[in-house]
């Protein structure tokens, strides 16, 4: 025993390293560190346009809004912004004394509590449809179903102002056709909501059946023909098989399409202007009228982080319900 760490110990003095010292790489320290040092450079030095465009056109913008909404900052100040005068939580109290805010509020909340269940059981209904049900002509019906996704606002606003018109639209023509008469759909408070929601789920459906779509390709056949043997229905497997291993899916799908109904600004800006009487207007729309036509920025910005905290507490709380079902 004695020999072999004498020997061990000789091999080490040979490659210069101390007897009992902690065995070194072959590269020295210093041109290691220097090395590792010019890879850090470079990392920052390529992330720096990023990081610059981020400074400047988002969180500058994140920063000025929040200090924006504690202040009465408006059209006078667009050159002295300096000058705008600290009001504290005033612009916060105002909001829920605001008769205006509140509706659109609860117009907002219609729109997802109503918007975002169509949304995702439609886009599921078809994801299963194309996926199963479907063996001809398949990804001609998946691009037509995916391309209002990507069809500017204007030319969807054109085409529903066209089907929903009264007079001379394609549902007020059927009718017509069939003996019945049809409302004016975009100019009743009653149905001018109903119909943005249709056609924000017409326009949506497109993203959530692709993302049903890619889940259930990920769904092992094995697991779907052991069920078939065991005597399962199209109805059990769907309920026993596919919607179960579907959760993660359907949890990112619902997140996301709740975050984009709960910011809807398009539909009723291009649509409705939010009338009839507000009966289509949004936080967002509200937030931009404030804004942008009557100048009061501070009081704006407060609606901007009151929807801020409205989302992000939605979606804390989608993901606790939902995130246990995913395991």
């Amino acid at each position: 025993m004695t020999a072999t760490k004498a020997t061990a110990a000789t091999t080490k003095a040979a490659h210069g390293t101390r007897p009992g010292a902690p065995e070194q790489s072959g590269v020295p320290a210093g041109p290691r560190r220097r090395r590792m040092g010019m890879q850090n450079l470079a990392g920052w030095l390529f992330s720096t346009p990023f990081l610059v465009l981020f400074g400047l056109f988002m969180l500058f913008p994140i920063v000025a809004t929040l200090l924006m909404s504690f202040t009465d900052f408006g059209a006078r100040n667009v050159t002295r912004p300096l000058e705008a005068e600290f009001v504290g939580f005033d612009n916060y109290v105002k909001l829920f004394d605001d008769d205006k805010f509140l509706k659109a509020l609860f117009n907002t909340a219609y729109f997802v509590v109503v918007g975002v269940p169509l949304t995702i059981l439609l886009g599921l209904l078809v994801a299963i449809l194309l996926n199963n049900g479907i063996d001809r002509a398949r990804t001609f019906f998946r691009v037509g179903f995916y391309a209002p996704v990507v069809t500017t606002i204007v030319a969807v606003a054109i085409v529903w102002r066209f089907v929903l018109d009264p007079s001379d639209g394609l549902i007020a023509g059927l009718g017509g056709e069939l003996g019945f008469s049809t409302p004016d759909f975009l100019g009743s408070e009653t149905w001018a909501m109903p119909s943005l929601i249709a056609m924000a789920v017409w326009r949506n459906l497109g993203t959530v059946m692709v993302l049903f779509i890619a889940g259930l390709q990920a769904i092992p056949a094995e697991v779907r023909e052991a069920a078939r043997l065991d005597g399962a229905g199209a109805w059990q497997e769907l309920r026993r098989i596919t919607v179960p291993l579907l959760r993660p899916t359907m949890l990112y799908a619902t997140v996301i399409t709740t975050i984009g109904y709960l910011n809807v600004f398009e539909e009723p800006f291009v649509m409705t202007q939010g009338g009839p009487s507000d009966a289509t207007l949004t936080v967002s729309l509200d937030m931009y009228r404030e804004g942008f036509n009557f100048f009061h920025m501070g009081y704006a910005s407060a609606m901007a982080y009151v929807l801020f905290v409205v989302i992000m507490g939605v979606t804390v709380l989608q993901l606790r319900l939902m995130k246990d079902n995913t395991k």
